[in-house]
């Protein structure tokens, strides 16, 4: 990953559901520059589509969006959000 894309900050959102994890990224992002990334590591199935609806609404770029397993092979779910202007 190159300097430029490297998360700003990192966004624990395990555990929680609906519409936290989206709160609390929209939180994270309204104190970063324009350009700036939050990687977002969630375990609600719901934010698979919510962040996605997000960034498109608020004219954010989704980097990343993928389904990875955790050391007790529970489905996490891992984004990259680049701040938009």
């Amino acid at each position: 990953m190159s300097e430029q894309s490297m998360p700003v900050t990192e966004l624990n959102t395990r555990g929680l559901y609906c519409p936290d994890p989206i709160m609390m990224l929209r939180q994270a992002l309204r104190k970063l520059q324009t350009g700036d990334i939050v990687e977002v590591f969630a375990t609600d199935p719901s934010t698979s589509w919510d962040i996605p609806r997000f960034c498109v609404h608020m004219g954010h770029e989704l980097m990343l969006q993928e389904e990875i397993l955790d050391e007790k092979s529970q489905k996490e779910y891992h984004y990259l959000v680049k701040k938009g202007s």
